[in-house]
């Protein structure tokens, strides 16, 4: 029995890297990672979806939103709640396989 990577399945069944197909797929996974991490936050600071909400302005169904679709959110929004959550968050722009540093 042939065994495959997890990189061949994703070429296989999603596309290959840089069609639209797996650009979406990846974007959704790194979004589904941004709202666990913005859960996990929260609930490491001992705060209820409508207490953050209350902390940044918005009801408790949008936390919600958030933590299960975070590309709803705009990037405000997701610095406010990383904010309330006095949370470092970065950044990275890469372009051309180089990373962009600012000063």
């Amino acid at each position: 029995m042939k065994t495959y990577t997890l990189a061949e399945m994703e070429d296989k069944h999603i596309g290959k890297k840089g069609t639209k197909e797996r650009d979406e797929y990846e974007y959704e996974l790194r979004m589904e990672l941004l709202g666990r991490m913005i859960k996990a936050t929260r609930k490491e600071q001992n705060l209820t979806q409508e207490e953050l909400g209350h902390l940044i302005g918005v009801n408790k169904s949008q936390i919600s939103k958030l933590e299960n679709h975070a590309n709803s959110a705009t990037i405000e929004t997701i610095l406010k709640v990383f904010k309330a959550l006095k949370a470092e968050i970065n950044f990275n722009v890469k372009l051309e396989n180089q990373y962009i540093h600012l000063a």
